[in-house]
């Protein structure tokens, strides 16, 4: 792969069986969180290896020192990027992705896919929200994933953040929904 832009990882992320229980556990090794769960997040368009399919999926969302940490889970069969890395009822869990803040989704998948890491799925949240993994497993062993630094993202970042700074004990799981 060729050299792309440097840019700071703003999240890493794990696909699990169970995203309260990956959440709780990685809570009680090491004191991440508290974490805010989305169940079945809605996707108005997921676009897989050049083919339109349905995206059902949860995450956990918290603060693990400087970076965000996630914890996603698939919710309905067949493929999808998760299952790229961790196929379908293989039982395999793991590290999945890192995402970066770019000023141009299609532009980095572009310039992702000319660097030799295509674009593994893009997709549309129901408000216009887009993100994008490219599989950079070849030679990084995940996928990244690319979203724009928009106020809805930047904003949902700056409460994890803050929820964990002044997070004095209680609650770990916080449920959420996104739109």
């Amino acid at each position: 792969m060729s050299p792309l832009p440097k840019l700071p990882i703003r999240q890493v992320a794990y696909f699990c069986h169970d995203v309260r229980e990956a959440a709780l556990a990685h809570h009680a090794a090491f004191g991440s969180g508290p974490y805010f769960v989305a169940d079945h997040i809605p996707l108005a368009r997921a676009v897989h290896r050049g083919v339109e399919r349905a995206l059902d999926h949860s995450s956990a969302y918290g603060q693990w020192g400087e970076v965000m940490i996630e914890f996603v889970a698939q919710n309905n069969p067949g493929p999808s990027p998760f299952h790229d890395l961790f196929p379908e009822g293989s039982g395999r869990f793991g590290l999945h992705h890192v995402a970066l803040w770019v000023d141009d989704v299609d532009a980095a998948i572009e310039r992702f896919a000319a660097a030799g890491a295509p674009c593994a799925l893009r997709a549309e949240m129901n408000d216009g929200f887009i993100f994008a993994f490219a599989d950079t497993s070849a030679t990084l062993g995940h996928m990244t994933e690319l979203y724009a630094p928009v106020p809805t993202l930047t904003d949902f970042y700056a409460m994890v953040a803050q929820a964990a700074a002044s997070y004095a004990g209680g609650d770990i799981i916080t449920p959420i929904a996104f739109s």
